[in-house]
Parts: structure tokens; C-alpha cells; sequence
């Protein structure tokens, strides 16, 4: 099986998961994803992780090998925004 491209691994995050926003970068096997999403209201960093998780599915196991996140609501980048902070990490 060919290792994802970071916007292959995008695109499986935004089908599992209803994104505002969503980044992808990395080289074939280790990944990190900015993900703005409503559905992360309310849970923890834990949680949000679990749901990015349930999101990729098998693929997590069999083509990603590492991936490394930063999960936030559509508040949270608002307000990281209007601090001048545009991109999250």
C-alpha cells in the first residue's frame, strides 16, 4: 500500500469530519494537520484527537505512520486570529 500525500490524508479527514479548516503537511508517513472544527466544542484535546482518529480510520493503523495535531473550534481561531496569529501551532 503507497504511503498518503498530506492532501490525500486531508481529504480523508474532511470526509470523516466536518472541518471549517483544514492543513495537511508532511512527506509520505509522518504528518501534522491544523483542524478547525465545530465538532470539537466542548471535548478535550484527548477527545478531539479520538475523533480525528475515528475520522481516518484503518488508514491510521495501515498508511500514516505518525500524525501530530493541532484540533481547535471555530472560536478558537477566530480569537488566535484576531490576535495576529493566523496559523495555529
Amino acid at each position: 500500500m503507497s504511503s498518503p500525500t498530506p492532501a490525500e490524508v486531508q481529504q480523508y479527514i474532511e470526509a470523516g469530519l466536518a472541518c471549517q479548516t483544514c492543513q495537511v503537511e508532511g512527506d509520505g508517513r509522518h504528518f501534522f494537520a491544523t483542524i478547525v472544527s465545530a465538532e470539537f466544542d466542548g471535548l478535550s484535546r484527548v477527545r478531539r484527537h479520538q475523533r480525528v482518529y475515528q475520522a481516518l480510520g484503518e488508514r491510521m493503523r495501515e498508511q500514516i505512520h505518525a500524525l501530530s495535531m493541532k484540533t481547535i473550534t471555530p472560536a478558537e481561531w477566530a480569537a488566535s486570529s484576531e490576535a495576529g496569529t493566523a496559523q495555529v501551532h
